[in-house]
């Protein structure tokens, strides 16, 4: 019986630390820099500031000046792929965050968690595959985010395309809204990216297959997407747990390829606020330097 009492509380103290520094770690931002060779060959480094998942709610003071921050790396553009909010008041928080990169070239696309307010969520579920699909929660005010942002000068790229000149490159860019709450139209902004474009850009909220194959296709040079915090807990050596949508799990964070396409997943920065941790898989950005491809290898 000593043995087994032993062995209980070691347990026991065992989780409790694990716990702590899960909680712990879901404050612990990080900045993580990658680089990509996705632009014509002969041109000089892009930098672009990947953003997402920020889940602000009130209070959160210390990640607002760490967003804020982010500004002295001198971004050439920013994108923000979804899940700015986590709480009802939360959007001029969004705006006191973001303010310092308005003035940097940006775009963004929404998440499940800018329409509908967080919920208390059984981890069971979550674990067991992607959460559900059309929530029946209250509404935030997503409107009034898209005004803040695109009265800023963003560009909304939700089931939309575009052309924007960034340090006097042009990015044909296209987006959709969320998948992950079957709010994509990607017929709507599908077609050849522009062949004289220096980059193909495709912005998603939820990396779903169908989305980054209809990019892919069409001649994306590169993909940017979030929802999948990298896991939030993954295990050493292992990897992510689940990506809560039909992406691989080795395809969870950071870089990988899609069917020729650059695909960038961000772990992104927050968590909900009724799971407030993360094992394995720090809350980040990423500062993405695309470079020239070597040689001639545009497809």
């Amino acid at each position: 019986m000593r043995t087994a009492a032993r062995l209980a509380l070691g347990a026991a103290i065992a989780g409790v630390a694990g716990l702590a520094y899960a909680r712990w770690e879901a404050g612990a931002y990080t900045l993580r820099r990658a680089s990509a060779p996705v632009l014509p060959t002969g041109q000089p480094p892009l930098r672009v500031l990947h953003l997402s998942d920020l889940h602000l709610v009130p209070g959160q003071s210390r990640k607002v000046r760490w967003v804020q921050s982010l500004r002295s790396l001198r971004p050439d553009a920013v994108v923000v792929t979804g899940d700015f909010l986590s709480h009802e008041d939360a959007i001029p928080h969004v705006v006191e965050a973001l303010d310092p990169l308005f003035e940097v070239p940006g775009m963004f696309v929404l998440g499940s968690n800018d329409y509908y307010a967080p919920r208390p969520l059984n981890p069971a579920k979550y674990l067991r595959g992607p959460s559900q699909l059309e929530p029946r929660r209250a509404m935030l005010p997503w409107p009034d985010l898209v005004a803040s942002l695109t009265d800023n000068g963003w560009l909304d790229l939700g089931n939309a395309r575009d052309t924007v000149k960034v340090d006097g490159r042009l990015i044909d860019v296209r987006g959709v809204d969320d998948p992950h709450i079957s709010r994509d139209r990607y017929a709507d902004v599908a077609g050849s990216f522009d062949p004289d474009a220096d980059l193909a850009l495709g912005i998603t909220h939820a990396p779903y297959l169908r989305v980054l194959d209809g990019m892919a296709h069409d001649g994306a040079d590169l993909v940017l997407a979030g929802h999948t915090h990298g896991g939030q807990l993954a295990v050493p050596g292992y990897g992510a747990l689940v990506t809560n949508c039909d992406l691989p799990r080795s395809q969870a964070k950071g870089l990988s390829g899609h069917r020729g396409a650059t695909l960038h997943v961000s772990a992104g920065l927050g968590t909900s606020p009724y799971a407030p941790v993360r094992f394995a898989c720090r809350p980040e950005a990423t500062l993405l330097t695309l470079t020239a491809r070597p040689g001639d290898s545009r497809r």
